[in-house]
């Protein structure tokens, strides 16, 4: 991409909201990964870069940026009469199509002195991320890895969740359904669904850097307390099931959950709304469940569809006959019922199956 132009300009990127750091609640390492860039250096002096062409021109502006340098010096050896065309061009494309140009370069300035027999440009990049932010960004590529990632973010009450992406082809909405898989992942710490902010540098590219910045609906002190609180609650139903095995493991994990109070519409979607006052509705059943289950080490999960053209949630579990659907907010005179895909199909009940483990018929009939 070139622009032939002959100014020396101020290069600026489009500004974006962002907030500062991460939750010091999880310890977690972050690792901050950069492709590799050839970006040689001129003969005798390492702190000298060359450029023999626009590309290893482009090559050398993102090493400074990948480097944090706030100046360098690039001796160029191109044509002059494209020199400052090509050095415009080359500091447009690192703002807004190299991935972390795109993310924390707020502009770059140039200066051009020429000598014998190159050009020697003067380069001074300004940042709108700290040091502290650039350093945090977690390479991760595939699905499974941006789930892990924003479930370690929502466990630990953070903020700010900033991923470099490799072949990423997704947009908003696909974070924010990744995003609430990892919510319904971690049902302890799943005590109300944050606001996503959500902007992904470049616009396109194999690689893009995905910022995910999240506003929770209580301060994180509180939620860590009450995180705290669910934990200690779930020991004590766990107390009462420590001979327990298999289904009959899940069967008393259920009844424990079912005794803690009542579903009503009106209740509380966390686990503890259940804990603390005794009432939820589907959804803090369902968590409760998920969080107990996860506790005792069953596979237990959330499942989220629609009953009666109105959102619900339930649970599917693993037992002896498979995976199978169990709804603790639709028992009829307590008994557990465990239902096949089919069978909730046919009870009104309506999910994206791709969400889902399959339940089929029985393991040990097939």
């Amino acid at each position: 991409m070139k622009y032939i132009r002959r100014t020396l300009a101020v290069l600026t990127a489009a500004a974006v909201l962002v907030l500062t750091g991460c939750s010091a609640m999880l310890e977690r390492s972050f690792t901050s990964v950069t492709p590799h860039n050839s970006a040689p250096t001129a003969e005798g002096d390492p702190s000298v870069l060359r450029a023999d062409s626009y590309q290893e021109l482009v090559n050398a502006l993102i090493y400074l940026v990948n480097a944090g340098a706030q100046e360098g010096t690039i001796r160029l050896y191109l044509d002059p009469e494209e020199l400052e065309g090509d050095l415009e061009a080359a500091c447009l494309e690192v703002v807004q199509e190299d991935p972390l140009g795109a993310y924390a370069v707020e502009h770059i300035k140039y200066s051009v002195s020429s000598l014998v027999p190159y050009d020697e440009a003067r380069v001074s990049l300004t940042y709108r991320r700290t040091p502290e932010q650039i350093a945090s960004i977690v390479q991760t590529t595939g699905v499974t890895a941006i789930r892990t990632e924003l479930a370690a973010a929502l466990s630990a009450f953070d903020s700010e969740c900033v991923l470099r992406i490799s072949y990423f082809d997704g947009d908003e909405d696909f974070i924010r359904d990744l995003a609430a898989q990892a919510y319904y992942s971690v049902p302890v710490c799943a005590l109300g669904m944050p606001h996503l902010d959500i902007q992904i540098y470049p616009d396109s590219g194999l690689q893009r850097i995905v910022e995910i910045l999240l506003t929770y609906p209580l301060d994180s002190a509180e939620l860590s307390r009450r995180a705290r609180q669910v934990k200690l609650w779930l020991e004590e139903l766990t107390a009462p099931l420590a001979d327990r095995q298999g289904d009959a493991l899940l069967s008393g994990a259920a009844r424990a959950i079912l005794a803690a109070g009542t579903c009503t519409p009106e209740g509380g979607s966390t686990a503890y709304a259940l804990m603390e006052d005794g009432l939820a509705d589907s959804e803090g059943f369902a968590l409760a469940l998920a969080a107990l289950g996860e506790r005792l080490e069953l596979s237990c999960q959330v499942a989220r569809g629609i009953l009666g053209d109105q959102p619900h949630f339930w649970n599917v579990v693993r037992t002896s006959d498979g995976w199978r659907h169990l709804d603790l907010s639709a028992l009829a005179e307590g008994t557990l019922l465990f239902y096949t895909d089919q069978e909730l199909s046919q009870l009104g009940y309506l999910w994206d199956a791709d969400s889902l483990p399959p339940c089929g018929p029985s393991e040990r009939e097939g």
